[in-house]
């Protein structure tokens, strides 16, 4: 069984404050973005992962999908399985690339043997092993609160919109970024602007992220302000970094354009 899963950019993320339990409530929109990785799960004989595309780092058996198979184990008798993992997805980018993987292979497993896991039940799984991995089980635009699980459905669409996302291949650690934000930023209320007129983005929405992070590594602000110049209507930087996104209302030639710092584009 094969399933292929997808990025995801912030529209808007706001750190409110820091929690008793040392993680943060935050308030973003995640949209969906069919920038795919691509997973196989087969029954085999013995337990076997085959990861292709980009590298990931650290070992194997500290991959999420494995982590997810293993959790899903300690409550079903499952058998043992093979594993392919082939990534398009940049990893330590903000777009979610390793927690799609994991809401998916949590997806397959219940499919694949029958499990009948409600969507809450995975979105619970889910979050046992990352804070953004509860918005990949369902395949819609979600607001996102408490550590980023706490999902409620939102009318929101870019369709028919030219999405370009690059990747400067600067890693930007979340410590880091938590590290240098300013708490409980005043602004306007992220479910409101989101409503409205995608235009007036621009002037307020935000990700609270970029104030440090934009003065640590320049080159990734030089990127939003180069989207801006070729047309983008709102630009902004996806979760804690390094990726940059830029919503156009026309088709660019983005991969001339952006060169090596170019990731993906696409029509939604």
């Amino acid at each position: 069984m094969v399933a292929f899963p997808p990025c995801k950019i912030n529209l808007g993320l706001n750190i409110l404050s820091k929690r008793s339990d040392g993680y943060h409530n935050i308030s973003t929109c995640f949209y969906p973005i069919p920038w795919t990785d691509v997973l196989e799960v087969l029954e085999n004989s013995e337990m076997k992962f085959v990861q292709t595309g980009i590298p990931i780092p650290g070992k194997a058996e500290e991959n999420l999908c494995l982590k997810a198979y293993q959790l899903l184990k300690q409550d079903f008798k499952l058998p043992s399985i093979q594993i392919h993992l082939h990534k398009n997805i940049p990893t330590g980018a903000g777009l979610g690339g390793g927690s799609s993987d994991a809401s998916y292979m949590i997806r397959l497993l219940n499919e694949l043997f029958n499990l009948g896991l409600s969507q809450q039940k995975m979105r619970d799984y889910a979050f046992a092993l990352g804070s953004d991995c509860p918005f990949f089980i369902q395949d819609h635009p979600m607001m996102g609160s408490g550590r980023g699980e706490v999902l409620m459905p939102v009318n929101i669409s870019l369709r028919g919109y030219f999405i370009v996302i690059l990747t400067p291949g600067i890693h930007v650690s979340t410590k880091e970024a938590y590290d240098g934000v300013e708490l409980g930023m005043k602004g306007h209320e992220l479910g409101n602007a989101i409503q409205g007129p995608l235009t007036q983005w621009k002037d307020y929405i935000c990700n609270d992220f970029e104030k440090k992070i934009f003065i640590t590594n320049p080159v990734i602000k030089k990127l939003r302000e180069d989207l801006y110049s070729q047309g983008a209507v709102y630009a902004s930087m996806s979760g804690s970094g390094s990726s940059v996104f830029g919503i156009f209302d026309k088709k660019i030639k983005a991969s001339e354009i952006f060169n090596e710092n170019f990731g993906w584009a696409g029509e939604l």
